[in-house]
């Protein structure tokens, strides 16, 4: 939906339900801030929990006919 097209609608609504569509805006808004919060990373965190193999470049013997 454009902008002006949301603009659009919101202006016919009546001034009670404008106040209530305000809200709902300061609300997202919110909503918008704390989620942002939440998907920050730590870099290392995961450290030590995975382990590679050290042959984990090495051709895998299942793809030898091909190779």
């Amino acid at each position: 939906m454009l902008d002006t097209s949301l603009y659009s609608e919101i202006s016919v609504l009546p001034n009670s339900l404008k106040k209530e569509v305000r809200d709902f805006v300061a609300l997202l808004k919110k909503k918008a801030v704390v989620s942002k919060g939440l998907k920050e990373r730590k870099p290392g965190i995961a450290k030590g929990f995975f382990k590679m193999a050290d042959d984990f470049d090495e051709p895998l013997d299942d793809f030898k006919d091909y190779m």
